[in-house]
């Protein structure tokens, strides 16, 4: 066991705890719950939004990919950031002004069907459960390796913590943990990649050149082909992570924490600077571990390259480094899965319990006592299902998750606001679609089969032959919207879609008849 990293590791947990308790102190209704009484600023939820965004797959996933991949790992990183400008110019703005608490009050605003919000409700669940899995591997990984825990207890500890943020804390403490954990790591992110470019003597050209022996790839580090040997592979891939963020639960809630669409606005455009910098970071991680630690020893702490960026720290800076890295690590998983949890959360008392089950009638006591159960369950369920995920890269689930975002939820995000014939067949039908084709090809792909034992989950030959579902399950979405919307005898309201346009675009909640 490291001890100063087990220390370092209890500073970061105090902290939360803080954070969470005066937190709890203003977090009595329902809208201080879930969106923090909009109380935020736009460089607030910008770091907040870089926070809840640079993740365990960033991080821990990215920097492992990028060592034993070479540049497919890269393509991670270009994903995620150029992702950021779909949100700017589609997303945001019309979810401020046309939401409440949830992506399914924006749906809502145009449809009114119960259906309507229960199913994109599930999607929110869904989504949010897949990406936390991620979240709890990578720290089950990061503890088992520091402190000898073992892996369940691991996820168990991530857990707890996580879900008391979001019961006692609420959109409050999850935000200002997110903030403390965006600084953290741009710090620690900066600190390694600085030390990694001196030690080739601040030269691009030399660094480029080192690595093309430092691993067993040889010359082919640099050239793609490494890790996705089918292109169509590579572009579902970049499809995913381009599109997914638009439909994230999680990055979409944080806009409700602002009080209007401008602010909503400048929120992501501070967001996605400090998100540029960090992934043009990663290639310094990549390249550093991949010099200094070395492919064996990266494999043989984790054989998905998770511990990469830890290890790397120990080897330019020795004990502190590693440590502070480490809990950095730990706390960035903290922020993203407080915030997954809370969007899980928030759909379930939200939109199935107050709004389907109650019909609108929940108290804020009941709605409040709804969320933190909500919160309890999300957490457990996740922490099952991470227990059998344990050897995935965590980068590569995320990829997953942003597939079925941008499968399921985006096609309805677009058509709504964009498209006047759009009605509530065409909407129940690209979401049910997107998800569902989106999960059975992760089921039949090679993540879950592989014919040799101990490669994936299941021992067999996939149907699917495809890593990521993307370039398949996006178009779905999208034609099952369209289809269901043609073929339904259901006339769309053009008057309602007027008065959406005005509202998404200008911020107007009443309109003059």
């Amino acid at each position: 066991m490291h001890g100063l990293a087990f220390f370092l590791f209890l500073i970061i947990v105090a902290l939360t705890l803080v954070i969470t308790y005066f937190a709890s102190k203003r977090t009595r209704t329902t809208s201080e719950f879930y969106t923090a009484d909009s109380s935020l600023t736009g460089w607030q939820n910008g770091l907040a939004i870089a926070g809840d965004y640079m993740s365990a797959a960033s991080f821990l996933g990215i920097a492992g990919m990028i060592a034993l991949a070479g540049f497919d790992g890269f393509f991670y990183s270009i994903g995620f950031l150029v992702a950021y400008l779909v949100v700017l110019y589609i997303v945001a703005e019309p979810l401020r002004n046309l939401g409440k608490y949830t992506m399914a009050d924006m749906i809502a605003a145009r449809f009114s069907d119960k259906k309507v919000r229960g199913v994109a409700a599930l999607n929110t669940i869904a989504i949010s459960i897949f990406y936390m899995i991620a979240q709890l591997v990578g720290a089950g990984g990061l503890i088992k390796l520091l402190l000898g825990i073992d892996y369940i207890y691991s996820v168990l500890i991530v857990g707890i913590l996580m879900t008391v943020y979001v019961v006692f804390g609420g959109m409050m403490a999850t935000s200002w943990v997110q903030i403390v954990k965006a600084v953290l790591l741009m710090v620690g992110t900066f600190i390694i990649s600085i030390i990694v470019f001196a030690k080739f003597d601040f030269s691009l050209t030399k660094m480029f050149n080192e690595v093309k022996t430092a691993t067993p790839l040889g010359e082919a580090f640099l050239n793609p082909g490494n890790k996705f040997k089918d292109p169509l592979d590579t572009i579902s891939l970049n499809l995913a992570l381009i599109l997914g963020t638009a439909g994230l639960p999680h990055i979409l809630i944080r806009f409700f924490t602002v009080k209007d669409a401008p602010t909503a606005r400048k929120s992501v455009v501070h967001a996605t600077w400090i998100i540029g910098i960090f992934y043009v970071l990663t290639i310094f991680l990549g390249f550093g571990a991949a010099a200094f630690v070395g492919y064996d020893k990266i494999v043989a702490a984790n054989p998905a390259g998770n511990m990469a960026a830890p290890l790397l720290a120990e080897a330019l800076g020795g004990d502190f480094l590693f440590a502070f890295i480490s809990a950095v690590a730990f706390a960035t998983i903290l922020a993203v899965v407080a915030g997954l949890v809370l969007s899980a959360a928030s759909a379930f008392a939200h939109d199935f319990y107050s709004h389907i089950l109650r019909r609108g009638e929940a108290t804020e006591r009941e709605q409040m006592v709804a969320a933190r159960w909500a919160s309890v369950g999300v957490s457990v369920l996740s922490i099952l299902l991470a227990l059998f995920a344990q050897k995935m890269n965590v980068a590569f689930l995320v990829s997953l998750a942003f597939a079925v975002a941008a499968s399921a939820n985006l096609p309805i995000i677009v058509l709504t606001i964009f498209w006047r014939r759009f009605n509530t067949t065409g909407a129940i039908a690209g979401m049910l679609v997107g998800l569902f084709s989106a999960l059975l090809l992760v089921f039949f792909s090679p993540n879950v089969w592989a014919p040799e034992p101990g490669v994936a989950i299941l021992v067999g030959e996939p149907l699917f032959k495809l890593a990521n579902p993307g370039i398949v399950s996006i178009p779905l979405g999208f034609i099952a919207a369209i289809v269901g919307t043609l073929l339904s005898s259901k006339k769309a309201d053009s008057k309602k879609f007027d008065e959406i346009l005005v509202k998404a675009n200008t911020g107007i909640k009443e309109l003059a008849n």
